[in-house]
């Protein structure tokens, strides 16, 4: 079990970092697509199976789809591509990812480990309906304020897209 964890680990960063360093932006979308399914392989040794298929299902599909049609429907040429990065976004470029280095080593500075106990392990911490109890008792008020924020972003979403009575159309 812990070869499999160190196999999609490796091949999760891997993908990670094809899809940061692909020149090709069909290819960096297709390396995040294997990433979404490597993290859902990590969701499945974690035995949260049912997050494990909405990852694949939600972010896998219809992301994917979703940025691959934007992708398509832009239709950059090679020529946009291929434009030179200045030296200060370069620099700032590095500034940001090292200031991220740092948070991220001063965070997980005082992380604990924890281990194992196969006495007190509970196999179905990740199903379905530990996750409806958990979400609609303990955090039922996160979970009714991420619903009101989807709904207005759907109605911004409408309201951005509606076309006026004078606009033009393509």
């Amino acid at each position: 079990m812990e070869n499999v964890f160190y196999f999609l680990a490796s091949l999760t960063l891997l993908c990670a970092l094809m899809v940061v360093i692909s020149k090709n932006p069909v290819h960096s979308i297709i390396f995040l697509i294997i990433t979404f399914f490597t993290i859902s392989g990590h969701y499945i040794l974690l035995n949260a199976q049912f997050l494990a298929a909405v990852n694949i299902i939600v972010y896998a599909g219809a992301i994917m789809v979703l940025f691959l049609f934007v992708i398509m429907f832009l239709s950059i040429s090679k020529n946009e591509r291929d434009h030179k990065t200045s030296t200060i976004t370069k620099i700032t470029g590095t500034i940001a990812g090292g200031l991220l280095f740092i948070v991220m080593i001063a965070a997980l500075k005082d992380a604990e480990v924890g281990s194992y106990n196969a006495e007190n392990f509970d196999s179905q911490i990740g199903m379905v309906e530990n996750l409806g109890k958990v979400l609609f008792t303990k955090y039922l008020l996160p979970f009714e304020i991420v619903s009101v924020l989807f709904l207005v972003a759907m109605v911004g979403a409408v309201m951005l897209g509606k076309k006026e009575v004078g606009d033009r159309h393509f």
